[in-house]
């Protein structure tokens, strides 16, 4: 058997180089591309200060007692050390099966839930319209572009501070529906009202984001294929089914994972809309959470961070079955 040997290497022709160690392959890595980690080096220290660091400590608190009274605190001179102890999995014991289980999780749970789909159907539907109407050639398009647009320009606060004032007992709505002879409804003091309200001003805020990202999607679409589908006899909502919704399923899928994430984590609608200890059965999941570190005496921070812990949970698990979903949809569609 003639073996054939490289003059110049003076090995078999044919082996394979060792493959080096993870130390080798690390420290290669490095001497190549070294300069891209002294760009990111910044980036990712100051994630870990103000992300990394935070989320820590905070699953820590989760598996003690800490609240406002066993806390290290400084009361003017004086140091006071912290008292509080670990107790591994009780704060996540009694918010689930608690005796008060239903009363302080799961009924916010719930309407958070219902708050989310709502909200999402309601930002999705209204800006797909939207952009389907000002994807079409009518005049004064850019005015009214520019008009849809200025509820999410406009800081989030000051739009909600408006409707707060418009909907309270004596603001414009309820004049408008008095001199109607039509119920003035109790926005900010009915429980069915507070959420229907939390829901409108929501929606308010979120539809220009979903217009504009629809309609970014809607000028992308060939336009040969509206052609090729008219000359086919296609009706247009069989244009629409076929051709439009397709064309923009992947910035759907992305405009409603991000409205599902911004909306069930969104604090400062409920926040400004009804205060810190307004609306009890309005607050949402992570607004309770604040009201249980922040709102009340003594502050438990132990049970707000395990509250942030289960929000975070419950988006990681959303996040990754609506990836699988896709992908899977991805698929069959293939």
């Amino acid at each position: 058997m003639t073996v054939a040997i490289d003059r110049a290497t003076g090995k078999r022709r044919g082996d394979r180089a060792p493959r080096p160690g993870l130390g080798q392959r690390i420290k290669n890595g490095y001497q190549r591309y070294w300069y891209a980690y002294a760009m990111i080096a910044p980036v990712v220290i100051v994630l870990g200060v103000i992300v990394g660091y935070p989320l820590v400590r905070g699953v820590y608190l989760t598996f003690t007692d800490a609240d406002s009274l066993n806390s290290a605190r400084t009361i003017g001179v004086n140091h006071i050390s912290a008292t509080y102890k670990f107790i591994g999995f009780d704060n996540y014991k009694d918010i689930l099966f608690g005796p008060t289980a239903y009363d302080r999780f799961w009924s916010h749970f719930l309407w958070t839930v219902f708050w989310t789909v709502g909200c999402v159907a309601l930002t999705y539907t209204i800006g797909l319209g939207l952009a389907l109407m000002l994807n079409e050639k009518l005049r004064g398009r850019t005015l009214y572009r520019l008009l849809l647009v200025l509820p999410w320009a406009v800081p989030t606060f000051v739009t909600v501070f408006s409707w707060r004032i418009v909907l309270s007992d004596s603001g414009v709505l309820n004049q408008i529906l008095g001199r109607l002879h039509l119920p003035q409804p109790q926005w900010l003091e009915d429980t069915f009202w507070q959420r229907f309200a939390a829901i409108m001003v929501n929606t308010w805020c979120g539809v220009p984001f979903i217009m504009l990202s629809l309609l970014g999607g809607l000028q992308s679409i060939d336009s040969s294929l509206y052609e090729a589908a008219e000359m086919d006899g296609a009706s247009p909502w069989q244009r629409f089914r076929h051709v439009t919704l397709p064309g923009l399923r992947s910035v759907s899928s992305t405009v409603v994972l991000l409205g599902v994430i911004w909306t069930f984590n969104q604090f400062t609608i409920i926040f400004i809309l009804f205060g810190p200890h307004g609306a009890p059965d309005a607050q949402i999941l992570v607004t309770w959470a604040y009201y249980l570190g922040f709102g009340q005496q003594p502050r438990d921070f132990a049970q707000s961070a395990a509250y942030g812990v289960l929000l975070l949970s419950m988006l990681t698990v959303f996040t990754s079955f609506y990836f699988r979903w896709l992908k899977r949809n991805d698929q069959l569609a293939a």
